[in-house]
């Protein structure tokens, strides 16, 4: 059928990825091989992983600096673009695929014929319920809520078990890398399921161990808050690709999150209100371009 490509993300989470990995080549076979892509770690990740990448299927790539998530995937794709796979299979170095994860997704590109964009699995939380933040959306502003239904039609999807064809990726280009972190994997599954059908896999079922099961929210979110500035700006380039209605559903999100804003106990609303109004404004401006593979004629 073909060779396929996992290509896990990863920056200074060393036990994680290798927990990941161990679960890869216990769980995929002949038919997979795995580039790790290690955004220039320094907790002694390469030297952690060693014996799995000397086994063969395991094959480690240093971007020399931390280019964050987006960077790593669109690296990470042009390396097995040009290694020669088949089809890639996008994870973060915390998503940790169970035995049927990638035969169910090879049974359904079969069945499909190869016919559609790309396919999401199922993804679950440590404790075995839902991944709140990894919920496939039919539409820009419609999550699904039927989790048991194989091959439902969807139209974003994150990086946490994501499969598509190599020719795919040469026709619709890479992750844009601009994007740093978040959205980027949204953005991208829009801009392919704009033109192809894509479906959600439920019997593709993979664990994501995330710190905490929920979504990100700049109401209630700790920690460095101007991280938050990459979503906002990020997200300007995605619903502007829908247009007028596109802009409408951004507005009516904004006015979402400031509301949470306000509405919650935190005594540093303007400063996350400002982070806010300034993403946006940058986003404005914001027009990354879309790299290919190949040099398109």
């Amino acid at each position: 059928m073909g060779k396929v490509a996992a290509i896990v993300v990863t920056y200074n989470r060393k036990d994680l990825l290798k927990e990941c990995l161990e679960a890869l080549l216990a769980n995929t076979g002949k038919e997979c091989d795995v580039l790790v892509i290690d955004n220039a770690s320094d907790d002694g990740t390469k030297e952690h992983i060693k014996k799995m990448v000397d086994n063969k299927k395991v094959f480690y790539f240093n971007t020399g600096k931390n280019i964050g998530g987006a960077g790593g995937f669109n690296y990470g794709m042009k390396k097995a673009y040009d290694l020669g796979y088949d089809f890639m299979w996008l994870m973060d170095d915390d998503c940790i695929v169970q035995e049927s994860s990638l035969s169910e997704l090879l049974k359904a590109h079969k069945r499909l014929n190869g016919n559609y964009g790309f396919l999401s699995s199922k993804v679950l939380w440590k404790d075995g319920s839902l991944c709140q933040m990894n919920k496939q959306k039919k539409t820009l502003s419609k999550k699904m809520k039927d989790f048991e239904t194989n091959f439902q039609q969807i139209q974003l999807a994150t990086f946490v078990s994501f499969f598509l064809k190599s020719e795919t990726v040469k026709k619709y280009g890479l992750p844009i890398k601009e994007f740093f972190i978040w959205g980027d994997d949204l953005e991208y599954s829009r801009r392919i399921s704009r033109k192809e059908k894509c479906y959600f896999i439920s019997t593709s079922i993979v664990v994501h161990k995330s710190k905490n099961n929920a979504g990100s929210n700049i109401a209630v979110a700790e920690g460095d808050l101007k991280r938050y500035s990459y979503a906002y700006r990020n997200e300007c380039v995605l619903f502007r690709g829908e247009g007028i209605k596109g802009w409408f559903l951004f507005k009516i999100r904004l006015l979402l999150h400031k509301f949470r804003i306000l509405k919650s106990e935190k005594k540093d609303k303007k400063e996350r209100m400002a982070i806010m109004r300034n993403a946006i404004k940058d986003g404005k401006k914001f027009r990354p371009g879309i790299e290919y593979v190949e040099v398109l004629k």
